[in-house]
């Protein structure tokens, strides 16, 4: 199962990547909906809690903290690696009890959250894919048989 979730972390960091760089290319960057800037930070910021909650941290940002595309990158390679090392160090079926933005307490399994990771990702690379189209852009096609058949 740690073979399958590294998979799919790595997986959801390629296309993170490939959104930045999009975000990044040229003068393209002035087209890119409002919206999907505040999106994609979402993402990041989503995954920096949980990596937070997995390791028992505080978390430096807020769910809705809207970061500059200078800072996405950094953003995004520090969550990676922060799950990956989550993955290889803590036990699949370890319960981690947190609370969420409402104060509200949880349980659930190191495993579970994980996926959770990348599930909320994909989901809301589908939503900025649709922003994008909305607004004539070519969006990053980032379904995982496509990264399957190029990786």
């Amino acid at each position: 199962m740690k073979d399958h979730l590294k998979d799919l972390l790595e997986y959801s960091h390629y296309f993170n990547v490939e959104l930045i760089k999009k975000f990044n290319d040229g003068d393209l960057h002035l087209a890119i909906p409002e919206n999907s800037l505040k999106v994609f930070s979402h993402i990041l910021n989503a995954q920096h809690i949980w990596n937070s909650r997995l390791e028992e941290r505080e978390t430096e940002f807020d769910v809705w903290t809207v970061h500059s595309k200078d800072e996405l990158m950094e953003l995004e390679n520090n969550n990676f690696e922060k799950s990956l090392s989550i993955l290889e160090r803590l036990e699949l079926d370890k319960s981690i009890f947190y609370k969420n933005s409402k104060g509200e307490q949880f349980q659930n399994s190191v495993q579970q959250i994980l996926f959770h990771i990348v599930n909320h990702s994909t989901y809301h690379r589908g939503q900025i894919a649709f922003e994008m189209r909305k607004s004539g852009l070519e969006p990053v096609a980032s379904d995982y048989i496509i990264y399957k058949r190029e990786n």
